[in-house]
């Protein structure tokens, strides 16, 4: 019994001297060099590229199978300026032996160290990683009896255990010849902590992208027992140039068919001028306010699949306005969009260009045929855009006028884009409006429908345009219609109708009641008063109608207390042409404003014509005179007087009213 139990004992002894003696001798005496040449050679039949292997190969066996390499380069075709596709110099991976009987892997270390990766394009657009790699070599078909099935529904990997997994001080450089750019990101460093199936896999990755931090930092899984078939949770902080910090905390379902995720998104507070200005780029737009633009943060949860996406839950804050919204996007290709915005109130002039330097009104060349032709718009993505987009905004400021309350709907399907409602509060009145346009054809048509109700004027058009013309409460019931893009075209077509109408107001700039109370006040040759001229009134109506661009109206009139003013005549848009006729009326006596004849019924008629940008005026002297007979006629000197010469006449008509003018859109050319 005793000499069994030595036998036995001996042949363990042995055994396990043998098992030393392999993990201790074995790769002392084995030549690994003398497969470089074979490993090289499968590298670079398999990738087509040059493959180098300069280093040494460390092999180790038992209890950890492991390789160390270094000095790896696998190379660019030729007609590149770098030699490497990519270079690593060193590689070490080991794995436990035995669990691996088990389907279990566990690795003890598995590091890449300084690898360089080079993605360069040549001038003629072709990249150095185009046509890596060959299709596998077709091999003969086994029988069918000799093929061993795949065991179904299991995941070849039961179990997986990583002791140290990292990528150090690695590199990437984009080199783009055609654009002649260059970018680097260095310092790659990349860890992974907890590597298995069953924890939260741990993530640190820092880089330096142009010499700027970038990091990411957080967990990922557990990716389960059957990684792919399973929900994974994420929870991750990206901290870009140390200005920008992006969270994800959520799951993603890879598994799903397509894949589902479920992620809340958190952007904390940032200025994206100092992050543009840590990038050396210019601000894509220069603002007015050069404190706008400096804080910026979003939060909002993103839910759906590869082909749909919700937003719901949008938290925005820009600089002093705040934000809520939720948004839909499907049929990505289409789109399908669905977005809801409710705004605080934002001061839009803050983000709008500086006003330009020198004279605003400086004359400029025409613009020549060649220079206004241009390429056809492309409507392909409105004919399939399908939008449902609402936008509610508490308080509004553009161009120093201010609105209050405002909701707009747009909707877009089939080609056809619609505005409705349109509501806004301004200036102690309100807007509403409806527009429809179609671009179902070559040339798109539009048609809007607006009414004003008691709307100020005066104050609406100091703030907007910096100018007075007209007060009073504004109303209005407008339809036009036009169709293409091209202001020419759309002068061309434009049609439709309305009625402007103002009440307890005044034209500021010309004083109709001093021209016409006289003719020597008509004309400008008593005194003029020191403060600006105006014309009070109880009621202004302007009906109109337009046809093929030609503007008329047969019935504007005003109404104030001393007289009425009565206005027909024609404006061609297109041709940019002026055809009208404007009688006043006195209806009393005028003593108050130094006139102690009595008149009545005294018609004072102009005439108004030239062009949109350079009008003339003029009185129809004729008119006046007939308008006389049956009057008492005036001595010899006062018909001198209130008879000057016909240029006289014209010059001062024109003058009487050059401060209006000047408060028009086109007073200032």
């Amino acid at each position: 019994m005793n000499k069994t139990v030595k036998w036995i004992f001996a042949v363990i002894g042995c055994a396990v001297a043998l098992i030393v003696i392999a993990v201790i001798v074995l790769p002392m005496v084995i030549d690994v060099e003398k497969y470089k040449p074979q490993i090289q050679h499968q590298v670079e039949k398999a990738t087509g590229r040059t493959f180098k292997l300069g280093g040494d190969l460390k092999p180790s066996i038992f209890p950890w199978v492991g390789i160390r390499l270094s000095d790896l380069h696998l190379g660019n075709p030729s007609g590149f300026e770098e030699q490497d596709l990519v270079s690593v110099e060193s590689f070490e991976v080991r794995v436990k032996l035995l669990p691996l009987l088990s389907r279990t892997i566990e690795v003890r270390r598995f590091v890449v160290d300084k690898p360089v990766l080079v993605l360069e394009k040549r001038k003629d657009g072709k990249g150095g990683w185009e046509g890596l790699g060959k299709p596998a070599e077709k091999t003969a078909a086994q029988p069918k009896d000799l093929q061993t099935p795949a065991p179904r529904g299991e995941f070849p990997i039961k179990r997986l255990l990583v002791g140290e997994f990292a990528v150090t001080n690695g590199r990437i450089l984009w080199i783009d010849h055609a654009g002649g750019t260059r970018k680097t990101v260095e310092d790659i460093n990349l860890v992974l902590t907890d590597l298995s199936f069953d924890k939260p896999i741990g993530v640190a990755f820092s880089a330096l992208a142009d010499q700027q931090p970038v990091k990411l930092d957080g967990t990922v899984g557990p990716l389960g027992d059957r990684p792919g078939k399973s929900p994974i949770s994420l929870k991750l902080a990206a901290r870009l140039l140390d200005e920008l910090e992006v969270r994800l905390d959520g799951r993603i379902d890879p598994s799903a068919a397509p894949p589902k995720f479920d992620l809340a998104v958190d952007v904390a507070d940032f200025s994206p001028r100092r992050i543009m200005d840590r990038l050396g780029l210019k601000p894509p737009l220069e603002t007015a306010d050069a404190n706008v633009l400096n804080a910026v943060a979003v939060a909002l949860n993103l839910k759906g699949t590869p082909e749909a996406i919700t937003v719901s839950d949008g938290r925005l804050k820009l600089d002093d306005s705040r934000a809520t919204f939720s948004a839909q996007a499907g049929e990505l290709t289409r789109p399908n969009l669905k977005f809801d915005l409710d705004l605080d109130g934002i001061d839009l002039d803050r983000y709008l260009p500086p006003p330009a330097e020198g004279d605003a009104g400086a004359d400029t060349a025409p613009e020549t045929p060649a220079a206004s032709a241009s390429q056809p718009t492309d409507y392909g993505p409105l004919r399939r855009l399908v939008l449902d987009a609402r936008l509610k905004t508490g308080e509004l400021k553009i161009k120093k006028a201010r609105m209050q309350n405002i909701e707009v709907r747009v909707s877009a399907r089939s080609g056809i884009i619609r505005l409705d409602p349109l509501k806004i509060d301004l200036y102690q009145g309100n807007i509403a409006g409806t527009g429809v346009v179609n671009v179902q054809q070559e040339k798109p048509s539009t048609a809007m429908h607006m009414m004003l109700n008691s709307v100020q004027a005066g104050p609406l058009i100091k703030d907007l345009m910096d100018r007075e013309l007209i007060e009073g409460a504004m109303a209005a019931d407008i339809d036009l219609n036009f169709k293409g893009e091209a202001p020419d075209l759309i002068r061309k077509t434009l049609g439709g109708k309305g009625n402007l109408q103002f009440t307890d107001g005044a034209i500021v700039g010309i004083d109709l009641a001093s021209m016409v109370r006289n003719v020597q006040a008509s004309f400008g040759l008593t005194r003029q008063p020191s403060q600006k001229p105006r014309t009070d009134f109880a009621e202004l109506q302007l009906p109109f109608s337009i046809t093929s661009g030609l503007f008329k109206t047969d019935a504007t009139r005003l109404v104030s207390p001393l007289m009425r003013v009565l206005a027909v005549g024609k404006a061609d848009l297109a041709g940019e042409t002026l055809d009208f006729r404007v009688e006043p009326k006195f209806v009393a006596t005028i003593k108050g404003q130094g006139d102690t004849t009595q008149r009545s019924g005294i018609m004072v008629p102009v005439i108004v014509s030239g062009s949109l940008t350079a009008p003339t005026f003029k009185p129809d002297l004729k008119s006046m005179l007939g308008q006389q007979l049956g009057q008492p006629l005036p001595d010899k000197e006062a018909l001198k007087k209130m008879m000057p010469s016909e240029e006289d006449a014209k010059k001062n008509i024109e003058e009487g009213v050059k401060g209006l003018l000047k408060g028009l859109p086109f007073g200032s050319q």
